[in-house]
């Protein structure tokens, strides 16, 4: 007769024994992890070259549901649009993990001249764009598709449950859309079985391969939409005086919105940022056009910051619309939450980060202003969120190229180490007392 006294322990006819050492486990992981080093690399390329948008990634989670119920998994396909669900349950009962890899690319044009770069197109706010996997993505879902594989092979010493996801949209739907995190989690993917804690990581080239980091509470920043419309006056650009020029307008709130963060946020107690990404007015250059609209973001780590911020933007944007005699409205979204790592749980899950990846190539972090619509997970179980280095050899940290940009690249060396923490991650919670 077999009896738990502990996870990973067991009691046989009143002797003890351990069917499964985790020192062996973690063996396996590597050995494993190892031989797939290839076939995840060439997963990643695959993905890398075809590129999708956010609620657009049918390819993506063709690939990845077909490889999860080759593995002889329960599938869920369709969530939240496009996403995918996965269980793998253990030999043995105990808790629930979730591993979390986000799918979705940008409206970038890629830049990297890799041989399998990216060529594709789609649609992105009514405007034909490039894209590109240029936030790493292509990586976390390789890193997860390996990681189910070599999980899948340990089913029978696994004491619980893990469930993968391969989340939609975490850039941000589309406007008028829904999806991402949020709408996983109202379509039941931290439900049936109930998940205990879930688990994500981050590649970027703020460190090399086989460096990690990581963050106690407050991790990245929350994070908001913002768009501000200027109603004019059309009018010829020979004769300015007989119209309201929103280009004026428009430019004039940008410059105010600056001062926002600048002159207005003790930043010695929170951090902030109020960033104006896209501005669009007028289809010639002699006519003042009718209307310009500004788009941005908003960072910030405290939410009575960010309500001020909030107020602040609207003032000025209509302030200075009603001063020149135009009609200014202002929209900002709710938004994604803080990423907050749960300190119980990050601190019983740093020892794994440690074994992985070298207690010496493991840094303890500064708040990062990015955002991750993780956190909506996060408020819903405990969770930890972590970095892991990409930045290919032979480029000094000066010149690491951010997230998001055209000519953002990983170096593949990055690909197992993923692999083995994600596994090892899942290992290790489960076998927890």
């Amino acid at each position: 007769m077999l009896q738990r006294i502990s996870r990973g322990v067991l009691v046989v006819a009143g002797a003890l024994a351990a069917p499964f050492a985790l020192a062996d486990l973690e063996q396996r992981i590597n050995q494993q992890a190892e031989q797939l080093q290839a076939q995840v690399i060439a997963w990643r390329r695959d993905i890398h070259q075809h590129p999708e948008l956010s609620n657009r990634e049918f390819r993506t989670s063709k690939l990845v549901a077909e490889h999860l119920e080759g593995l002889g998994l329960k599938v869920r396909r369709g969530v939240a649009h496009t996403g995918v669900v996965a269980l793998l349950e253990g030999a043995r009962p105990g808790p629930v993990v979730a591993l979390r890899a986000d799918m979705d690319a940008l409206p970038v044009v890629e830049k990297t001249g890799l041989p399998f770069a990216s060529k594709a197109t789609g649609e992105y706010e009514g405007k034909t764009v490039g894209v590109m996997h240029a936030c790493g993505h292509d990586t976390h879902v390789a890193i997860l598709m390996g990681a189910a594989q070599v999980l899948t092979g340990m089913r029978e010493e696994l004491p619980g449950t893990v469930k993968f996801v391969f989340q939609p949209a975490e850039e941000g739907a589309p406007k008028g859309e829904t999806g991402g995190a949020s709408m996983m989690i109202a379509e039941g993917v931290l439900e049936n079985p109930k998940v205990d804690a879930i688990f994500g990581l981050h590649i970027g080239q703020h460190s090399l391969a086989g460096a990690a980091s990581y963050r106690e509470k407050g991790f990245m920043a929350s994070a908001q939409r913002f768009d501000v419309h200027v109603q004019g006056r059309q009018s010829h650009g020979a004769r300015p005086w007989a119209g309201i020029d929103p280009v004026v307008v428009a430019s004039e709130i940008v410059g105010a919105l600056q001062t926002i963060v600048s002159r207005q946020i003790d930043i010695t107690q929170s951090p902030a940022v109020v960033t104006v990404g896209s501005f669009q007015a007028g289809v010639r250059n002699n006519i003042v056009p009718e209307t310009a609209t500004l788009s941005g973001t908003i960072r910030t780590f405290d939410p009575d910051v960010r309500l001020a911020i909030h107020k602040k933007i609207r003032r000025i944007a209509t302030n200075i619309g009603e001063a020149h005699g135009a009609t200014v409205e202002v929209e900002i979204d709710p938004g994604v939450p803080v990423t907050y790592n749960d300190p119980r749980l990050t601190a019983q899950m740093l020892p794994t980060l440690k074994r992985v990846y070298g207690a010496n190539n493991v840094y303890h972090s500064g708040r990062v202003t990015g955002a991750e619509d993780f956190s909506f997970y996060q408020e819903q179980v405990p969770g930890f969120f972590f970095f892991i280095g990409g930045r290919p050899p032979g480029i000094p940290p000066e010149d690491a190229v951010s997230n998001h940009s055209p000519y953002f690249d990983i170096d593949e060396a990055a690909l197992l180490p993923g692999v083995r923490v994600m596994s090892q991650l899942a290992i290790d919670y489960l076998s927890a007392e």
